[in-house]
């Protein structure tokens, strides 16, 4: 199956580039996955296709401000990094640039002992990077050196990961984070739940609506753009997930009395195709996903979906078109563009059903 099969027109204009000032006050297209049916409503409507019993399953996994910018420590030249995931103690996944001039052996200066600026001074640097290995497409292995707390330093020298679309600085940290954002670790956010407020969620709640949550933590893979030709080529990069021993319960219980699984995002629905036994009985556990869901998946616990709109060509334009179809899928994006729809991070909201 060719990439270009998944390709679509979006103007530039219609990239968000700012959160809404409330959460909940985006727009929602729903789509029928069996008839292709597209309808348009408000975020807040969402309540009306969900039912009592439903499980609707969330991703509490949290951003770190994990874009940092430094000096090489013989050059001085500007270096920036960014960090994808915690290997082993103070060992890290991350992507460099410019990739050329950070090769093995290389040496990165983050703030510095006498200031609380991102760059190397006279002073002693806060945080030492050494490139330990390269990775290939941009990534390195690095190894940090430093004194105290590593999260309480890369909460003074880190800035958020926005999207490289994302043009405008945000003003409010915590508009890219979930209001259930608990267990750090992700380079990007899960943005289909930034709709929610904790108000709503608990709206939902009083309804019957059950709520489970998941952990994954975003990296590589959502950054990591589809170079090949076909879409059987393309190998996703692994990310760490967990399911907790309460949300298989109330997964399984749910399924074994036929109410609907509804997944908050990409990342809950890999998270949960990836624990399922082909049964569909979810199992408690952790471990690293490098599933990759497209068009011929059969989904084994989703049911229905919530998501952002996104890139072309991408793997996350491949899920939701093995959910809903990719005809229904590009139709209802070629309505939405049509409709001026807001999209990517910090856009309109879309319901798969």
């Amino acid at each position: 199956m060719r990439v270009d099969a998944f390709d679509f027109h979006l103007p530039e204009r219609l990239i968000a580039q700012s959160p809404l000032a409330e959460r909940t006050a985006s727009r929602l297209l729903t789509l029928d996955k069996r008839t292709g049916e597209i309808g348009h409503q408000r975020f807040e409507q969402l309540e009306q296709y969900l039912k009592a019993g439903d499980v609707l399953v969330l991703n509490d996994t949290r951003v770190i401000p994990a874009r940092l910018f430094g000096v090489k420590a013989d050059t001085g030249a500007k270096a920036e990094i960014l960090l994808l995931k915690q290997l082993d103690g103070d060992r890290w996944e991350a992507l460099v640039r410019p990739g050329k001039r950070l090769k093995p052996g290389a040496t990165i200066h983050f703030g510095s002992a006498s200031g609380a600026g991102q760059e190397a001074d006279a002073g002693k640097p806060l945080l030492k990077a050494v490139v330990e290995e390269d990775g290939g497409m941009g990534s390195r292995t690095l190894r940090f050196e430093y004194e105290g707390v590593f999260h309480e330093i890369l909460d003074r020298l880190g800035t958020m990961p926005l999207p490289p679309y994302i043009k405008e600085q945000l003003q409010e940290k915590e508009r890219y984070q979930t209001v259930y954002a608990r267990h750090e670790g992700s380079a990007a956010a899960p943005t289909a739940g930034l709709h929610f407020t904790r108000e709503f969620l608990h709206r939902l709640e009083q309804k019957g609506v059950q709520l489970a949550y998941v952990t994954l933590h975003v990296g590589l893979g959502t950054f990591r753009p589809v170079s090949a030709e076909t879409v059987e080529q393309h190998e996703m990069h692994e990310e760490y997930y967990v399911v907790p021993e309460a949300t298989a319960r109330r997964i399984n219980e749910a399924r074994q009395r036929g109410a609907s699984i509804v997944a908050v995002g990409t990342t809950s629905a890999r998270t949960l195709e990836s624990a399922a036994a082909e049964d569909g009985t979810l199992a408690a556990g952790s471990g690293w996903t490098g599933i990759f869901i497209y068009p011929g998946y059969r989904f084994k616990v989703v049911d229905a979906l919530l998501t952002n709109f996104h890139l072309p060509k991408s793997t996350l334009l491949m899920l939701v078109s093995a959910l809903a179809g990719r005809e229904h899928i590009l139709a209802a994006y070629e309505e939405a563009v049509r409709r001026e729809y807001r999209f990517f991070s910090f856009g309109d909201a879309m319901f798969i059903y």
